[in-house]
């Protein structure tokens, strides 16, 4: 059993601040360009219900320096590999960090059908935002206190702040859909992140408000306990601590046992 690290993750961007536009080029060709945000730094977003089974997180400044200089990101949309717009290695799509985030410039070729189509959508803010597709190379998780008001009184809780450090880029997309509008997408990005945390104590407490995340504990190879805190990303996956498959099934069944579940 071996431990996925390689988990794709992605997060969108509203329009509000993704800024999505469709400009002339320069030049005397005529042409047009996409110009948008996949991402803003420093900008606390909330995947799932932090105060129960989510988290905060936030992108750190620098996060895509390595992967903009070696990798060969596409732009889609919706995510969607067929409808590629551009490429870097084709030299269509500019990726750039600057101080907002990760800025993203495209050449619009006309020729291709679905590119006219994401023109006249963004005008008429069909779509409405942008997203990323990627894996965390390099993350750090840490608690926070949190203002909560309960009618006329402010209580202080404690949510987990998830912060990346590098991610690898596959794609940037521009969408329909540019919020977690329902539970079940927040639910999916908060899975792909506990699988890549590995941190089996982090998946019992959320399981507490959805259980269903006790299966993840059958992905993953560390030691109770263990996480990304402190340790060596670039090890070798294979480096991890095992669990064995009888220590994962007993786990799984008092862990049932203790929330009622059928297994």
């Amino acid at each position: 059993m071996t431990t996925r690290t390689t988990t794709e993750e992605r997060r969108r961007l509203p329009l509000s601040t993704a800024g999505l536009a469709i400009r002339a080029a320069e030049g005397d060709d005529g042409g047009e360009r996409f110009n948008g945000y996949a991402s803003v730094f420093n900008s606390r977003t909330a995947i799932g219900n932090p105060l129960r089974w989510g988290f905060y997180e936030e992108v750190a400044a620098g996060a895509f320096a390595k992967t903009i200089s070696e990798g060969d990101a596409r732009m889609l949309i919706d995510h969607d590999t067929y409808y590629v717009v551009s490429r870097v290695s084709a030299d269509t799509l500019e990726l750039a960090e600057d101080s907002k985030g990760l800025a993203v410039d495209s050449a619009l070729d006309p020729a291709l059908s679905y590119v006219n189509d994401l023109k006249a959508n963004v005008r008429n803010r069909n779509i409405t935002g942008m997203s990323f597709g990627f894996q965390v190379i390099k993350d750090d998780w840490q608690l926070i206190d949190i203002e909560v008001k309960n009618g006329d009184t402010t209580e202080t809780v404690q949510a987990e702040l998830r912060t990346l450090r590098e991610v690898r880029l596959f794609e940037v997309s521009a969408v329909t859909f540019p919020a977690y509008d329902d539970t079940e997408a927040g639910l999916r990005a908060v899975r792909a992140a506990l699988v890549h945390r590995g941190d089996s104590a982090a998946i019992e407490q959320r399981a507490q408000y959805r259980p269903e995340l006790l299966d993840l504990l059958q992905t993953i190879d560390r030691e109770p306990g263990e996480t990304t805190r402190g340790t060596d990303h670039d090890a070798e996956p294979a480096a991890a601590t095992r669990m064995s498959r009888t220590s994962v099934d007993r786990r799984m069944q008092a862990l049932a046992a203790r929330y009622g579940l059928a297994r």
